[in-house]
């Protein structure tokens, strides 16, 4: 049997060591790698790629949001499973749309960890027992909702990078070293979103973004 390859990511130790205990029994799961924060995350993922990431939303260096997409855009084969304390569902949403399949909150039972990470490498969506089921009904329900073309939508896809981490604070040359691209061409990138956004500086490209559920600033709070 193919043991399904997990990457635990999570800026805690304690519950890395949990994590890794919990999986390293199991017949069908292995342990791929550790990273202990967001850009190390996606570093990892990168060089190890992994059947599954289970991913801590709340991350330093690199928002766990922001690097579901990161992910899912430098690694297509590697799922991702958020493990999180945040039971909002705008959270959730926000998980979702960014390209993860399961949700399951650090409370839950061990069992639902592992259920997501199985459902995640068969494609299938996964929520946490103690989240309400109809949330992905909804997310589901909201996105057919939003009208088929929006101007977030006309973005490249390095642009809608660069945009949701100019939304989050980071500076040219932390997106240059995120992307691994010059700091001409995150300048290049990123007027060429604005320009096409019709946003004139980064308020106005933060406003755009809660607008549109891109970004909630109360999940980057220090």
């Amino acid at each position: 049997m193919k043991k399904i390859r997990v990457l635990i990511a999570d800026d805690h130790a304690i519950v890395r060591d949990g994590l890794q205990q919990l999986l390293k029994n199991r017949q069908d799961m292995e342990v791929a790698g550790e990273a202990e924060d967001g850009h190390q995350a996606l570093e990892r993922a990168k060089a190890l790629r992994p059947d599954v990431v289970l991913l801590d939303i709340a991350m330093p260096r690199l928002s766990g949001i922001e690097v579901i997409g990161l992910i899912r855009s430098a690694v297509p084969d590697s799922q991702v499973v958020v493990l999180s304390m945040h039971a909002k569902e705008t959270y959730v949403q926000q998980a979702l749309a960014a390209g993860a399949l399961g949700y399951v909150l650090k409370a839950s039972p061990s069992q639902d960890i592992l259920d997501a990470i199985k459902a995640a490498q068969r494609g299938e969506y996964f929520l946490s027992s103690r989240l309400q089921a109809e949330v992905i009904g909804k997310y589901l329900k909201a996105q057919q909702s939003v009208p088929s073309v929006r101007s977030y939508d006309l973005l490249s896809e390095r642009e809608q990078q660069v945009f949701r981490l100019v939304a989050q604070g980071r500076s040219t040359n932390q997106i240059a070293d995120i992307l691994c691209v010059s700091p001409k061409t995150v300048e290049k990138h990123r007027t060429s979103l604005m320009n096409k956004l019709n946003v004139h500086d980064r308020l106005d490209l933060l406003k755009y973004a809660i607008k549109i559920g891109i970004v909630d600033p109360d999940l980057w709070e220090d």
